[in-house]
């Protein structure tokens, strides 16, 4: 499974790491006592609570113990009420969808607005996945059209079709903190883009201290947002923390070089839902905690 590094692979020496049982511990008071006895985790998933099930069994498979520990959180933006307006009144020829987050928020404004009839393009198998119970209804409102060659959002910029030839109008509802690339893209190329701030991310802020003493005694922290990576980072601000970070992809991996990390992992083929993806992921976690010999013959 190919995946790549800012630097050559690491592979620690002999002993440096060991499989530990698998255990899965969530940070909180009711984790006290489990915090201050369990042995280091050898990877910290730090998704929103709840989404990192998957990661976590795809680890389990190699006998990597993770610890759970959320370090962000999703809320309204201050466009979440406008969607439903905006869909009631106005008519798009495409939607662009990034992430789960943002196809959730979407939906409950589709839906407010009286479900129009709307043609959807996605990042990401697990985005759409999120479209699956409208699209696999009887109703025909809603369409998954598009997801581009690689789920990146500057990838969808170049290769979204022109459904008009005069005047293609796009809806864009996004994280308040997401980049600019989708929409600087697509109106270099003609596109009329509207965007709407529909939700936000926090950082998580009731890390209780002995969880995250043992989240940074861990060689590996695998991240999936620069959000996240930024929350880290704040956490651990005031220690000399240098592991290894895994990255969900290309993305969120720029932006840790950004912020001077340096040994920094992602897999080539960026996404988390479905088998196969979650696997990619998993692919650099393995690796930089050595405790797969061989990444590619293994997952």
């Amino acid at each position: 499974m190919a995946f790549s590094s800012s630097l050559a692979p690491f592979l620690p020496a002999s002993g440096t790491f060991r499989a530990h049982p698998t255990r899965r511990l969530q940070a909180g008071a009711p984790e006290r006592l489990a915090a201050s006895s369990s042995p280091p985790p050898d990877v910290v998933v730090t998704r929103e609570r709840g989404k990192n099930a998957k990661l976590i069994a795809a680890l389990e498979k190699h006998n990597i113990h993770s610890l759970e520990l959320p370090l962000i959180k999703h809320v309204e933006g201050p466009d979440t009420y406008r969607l439903s307006d905006v869909l009631r009144d106005d008519k798009f020829d495409w939607i662009t969808i990034t992430s789960p987050e943002a196809a959730a928020v979407f939906l409950q404004g589709w839906k407010a607005a009286g479900s129009p009839k709307v043609q959807i393009a996605v990042v990401g198998e697990g985005t759409a996945r999120v479209f699956d119970e409208v699209t696999q209804s009887d109703d025909q409102s809603l369409e998954v059209a598009f997801s581009p060659s690689k789920a990146m959002g500057k990838v969808l910029a170049s290769e979204l079709p022109r459904s008009n030839e005069n005047r293609c109008k796009v809806l864009y509802p996004a994280s308040a903190k997401a980049g600019h690339e989708i929409q600087d893209g697509l109106s270099e190329r003609g596109f009329d883009v509207m965007r709407l701030n529909t939700y936000t991310t926090v950082p998580v802020e009731d890390v209780e201290p002995l969880t995250l003493n043992l989240a940074m005694s861990a060689p590996v922290v695998a991240v999936a947002s620069p959000s996240a990576l930024r929350a880290w980072l704040n956490l651990v601000s005031k220690v000399n923390w240098n592991n290894s970070v895994a990255c969900i992809g290309e993305t969120t991996a720029s932006a840790a070089k950004k912020l001077g990390l340096k040994s920094i992992y992602y897999p080539t083929a960026p996404g988390l839902e479905g088998p196969q993806n979650v696997e990619n992921w998993a692919g650099p976690v393995c690796r930089v905690t050595g405790l797969v010999d061989d990444v590619g013959g293994r997952l």
